[in-house]
């Protein structure tokens, strides 16, 4: 079953923790959320600083109080989506014991988290195609999970879990195919099922990094650490 379009996108910016919250900074995430809620159901082309701040209840001029333009918008949103899904691939990126639990882990929590924030993941990548800053900013967004991705690639090599690839141009290979699956999947509604998105995307992994005897030969006794 598809699913529904919310009203408003269920990722919320807050004003920053300091002993006593300032107007300025519920002022800031005002806005933030005014574009997340924006996003959520229409392109980033469409939106303007006055249909943002008619939402807010807050003045055209003081958007400028807070950020330089649009593109300074999606800068900041893009950097709190990248700490949710760094989160999420931590165990397989950093964990310690067996790399494809780790992967069902990783996978699963990054499917979840696309699928809650995929409109607003594609109106992040529709904007890198508008804005060179943005653009940069997209870029070394996807080549942090590229680093990532290498040195977990090339620790398991060491360990002779992973053998025959380089593993830079394979970790930036299954990165892209991800964006661009989860992007096309849960970047519009209705959303795609998540379920079947992980696991085809988890069984790609597994296959080109440990082979395909890992899928079989794991699948029972991991019990899919879900």
């Amino acid at each position: 079953m598809l699913s529904s379009k919310p009203e408003a996108s269920p990722l919320r910016a807050t004003p920053q923790a300091v002993p006593e919250i300032r107007k300025s900074e519920r002022t800031r995430a005002k806005i933030l959320n005014a574009a997340l809620d924006f996003l959520w159901s229409n392109p980033f082309r469409d939106m303007t600083v006055s249909t943002l701040m008619d939402t807010t209840g807050v003045s055209r001029s003081a958007f400028y109080r807070y950020f330089t333009d649009l593109h300074d918008v999606m800068t900041t949103l893009l950097d709190m989506v990248q700490e949710e899904i760094l989160v999420t691939a931590e165990p397989w990126i950093a964990g310690v014991g067996d790399p494809v639990a780790l992967m069902h882990e990783s996978m699963d929590g990054l499917v979840r988290v696309c699928y809650e924030r995929g409109p607003f993941i594609r109106a992040m990548s529709d904007a890198a195609a508008t804005d060179e800053r943005f653009a940069t900013a997209w870029r070394e967004f996807l080549g942090r999970f590229d680093e990532a991705a290498r040195a977990r690639i090339e620790a398991d090599q060491h360990q002779g879990l992973i053998t025959g690839c380089d593993a830079g141009p394979v970790a930036f290979a299954l990165n892209r195919l991800d964006a661009s699956t989860l992007i096309d999947a849960f970047g519009q509604h209705p959303r795609m099922e998540p379920e079947p998105i992980r696991d085809a995307l988890t069984r790609i992994w597994i296959s080109t990094l440990y082979g395909s005897d890992w899928l079989t030969s794991k699948s029972s006794s991991l019990n899919r650490t879900r």
